[in-house]
């Protein structure tokens, strides 16, 4: 039985060293990435995303004009009670009033989402600085509103 294995062995090996040769093209692959991609790869790993040591010059956002790119925002209320959706948005905006907030329905749950976060660690920084006021807030990855 052992000479038998050894000889399929022998058999294979040498059926596929001469395929060597076979189905082999030369040629130049390129690769094209989404920059969303490695967004996401960063986000993932929380790792490379930093915050600056500096925060940016407020946007006077009445002239401004307002685009969209991924980013993060905090979730700070998640239920299917629309009175206590609302209440809780009107809650953050009297204690932040320089942060935008976002009421969403999906059935059957209305979300509220604060902030618009270019990267992770501001998220997370002002995530925990809210688990003290509000109850189950978490960062999400999506669209945000960015100012020019």
């Amino acid at each position: 039985m052992e000479k038998r294995g050894f000889a399929m062995f022998i058999i294979l090996f040498l059926g596929f060293s001469c395929m060597d040769g076979f189905g082999q093209q030369r040629g130049t692959v390129e690769v094209v990435v989404d920059p969303l991609i490695s967004l996401m790869q960063r986000s993932r790993k929380g790792t490379n995303i930093t915050a600056t040591s500096t925060s940016p010059p407020p946007v006077d956002k009445e002239n401004a004009t307002r685009t969209t790119t991924m980013g993060f925002r905090v979730q700070i209320y998640s239920g299917s009670d629309r009175t206590e959706a609302y209440a809780e948005q009107a809650r953050f905006k009297r204690l932040y009033k320089d942060i935008d907030t976002y009421l969403s329905y999906e059935e059957p749950n209305y979300r509220v989402k604060v902030g618009d976060f270019r990267n992770r660690s501001e998220a997370q920084d002002l995530m925990q600085g809210l688990r003290k006021q509000f109850n189950n807030v978490f960062v999400f990855t999506e669209e945000i509103y960015v100012y020019h």
